[in-house]
């Protein structure tokens, strides 16, 4: 049986698959830096020596990590409503992203800050640093360092989990897939083409963390 690519059918669709390439980018900025930040202060919760603080954020980060991203935005999306708590698409699957992020990079981080030698800290007390003088201006860009390379890879990996969202519709890449294929039942095409945009993107991301790394670290190498 042969199949004939008509990739060309695609061509009146093109503003679609760019307008869901931005929404996508727009979700993998924000959820990346929103993300990234409460992965921190996690990270510096469950390293300090508040006991309920430790508690409440190892019962997240284990919820978050233990369940399927596809569960925990339906129930911010469907679910939290029934509580009163709306969310438009757009904005239940910003904060399903940074959630998610968030738990995973903790851990991450977590690693990389316990990985910190006990003289870094003694040193930061014998200056007289506070805790938070220490975490932040010593240990916290080392701890960085350290597992850069996991985060990089928990990022992509977020953006790449970004398609679920939309079954909540999101008008994301994916959606945009959906949409053409359903148009033009140009399904192989279509979804080839979403892959490989997905597949550039994820490259590119790459790229751009690694330049980060250079200028944050003066390190070029990943």
């Amino acid at each position: 049986m042969s199949y004939q690519l008509n990739f060309s059918g695609l061509t009146p669709y093109l503003p679609q698959f760019v307008a869901g390439l931005g929404t996508t980018v727009e979700l993998t900025v924000i959820s990346t830096f929103g993300g990234l930040l409460l992965g921190t202060l996690c990270a510096s919760a469950k390293t300090s020596q508040a006991k309920w603080l430790k508690f409440v954020c190892t019962c997240y980060i284990e919820v978050i990590r233990n369940t399927p991203f596809i569960v925990q935005l339906f129930f911010i999306f469907f679910g939290l409503p029934a509580l009163g708590i709306k969310f438009s698409a757009w904005q239940a699957g910003v904060i399903a992203m940074v959630i998610n992020l968030g738990a995973y990079s903790a851990e991450i981080i977590r690693a990389g800050i316990e990985a910190t030698p006990k003289g870094q800290w003694e040193a930061g007390k014998t200056l007289g640093l506070t805790r938070m003088q220490i975490f932040t201006r010593i240990v916290i860009s080392p701890a960085y360092q350290r597992v850069y390379p996991a985060i990089v890879s928990q990022c992509i990996i977020v953006m790449l989990g970004s398609a679920v969202v939309s079954q909540i519709s999101v008008e994301d890449l994916t959606f945009a897939a959906n949409f053409v294929q359903s148009r033009s039942f140009l399904s192989f095409e279509s979804y080839m083409l979403t892959a490989a945009i997905y597949l550039v993107l994820a490259i590119v991301m790459r790229q751009v963390f690694a330049l980060i790394k250079h200028v944050v670290f003066k390190n070029p190498s990943l």
